[in-house]
């Protein structure tokens, strides 16, 4: 894959279409955890699948007890395009939550974004079984080295 690119390598309507201010609205909105469940499963469908030759083993993420993927591009602005994929609707959603918060941001800018509060302040870091949260804090810090790798 080119470091530098304008080609959007799968697309999604998250961090643009979807924008962090409506994804916690929606999600306080919320008084049950089976009002946040539905959140995520609707998440999990705006995410379009990842196409199989995007799906290389390079981008998968271990620390999930689902097969995720989570890949990303330098844009020529800097800005970094993520984009991803589970096999489970719930990891996918909490992926797409993810990738709402961190598209299209520099380097520095996803460093800065405190991703771990995010969570809590939807209220799912309480919801969530241990082995979901370590998976969502295993993505956090890919995403994080990922960001650290442009950083001079």
């Amino acid at each position: 894959m080119t470091q530098f690119s304008d080609r959007i390598l799968a697309p999604h309507p998250f961090g643009t279409e979807i924008t962090e201010q409506q994804l916690i609205e929606n999600f306080q909105q919320c008084t049950l955890w089976e009002d946040r469940y539905r959140q995520l499963i609707s998440l999990a469908r705006k995410l379009p699948a990842l196409a199989d030759k995007l799906k290389q083993q390079n981008i998968e993420r271990s620390g999930c007890e689902n097969r995720v993927w989570l890949g990303h591009q330098r844009l020529s602005d800097g800005r970094l395009h993520f984009y991803g994929d589970s096999e489970g609707r719930i990891v996918k959603g909490l992926l797409a939550i993810l990738l709402t918060t961190v598209e299209g941001k520099t380097p520095e800018q996803v460093l800065q974004t405190p991703l771990t509060e995010l969570f809590q302040q939807i209220g799912l870091e309480q919801q969530l079984s241990g082995s979901k949260l370590n998976g969502v804090k295993s993505l956090i810090n890919t995403i994080q080295e990922i960001a650290n790798t442009y950083i001079h």
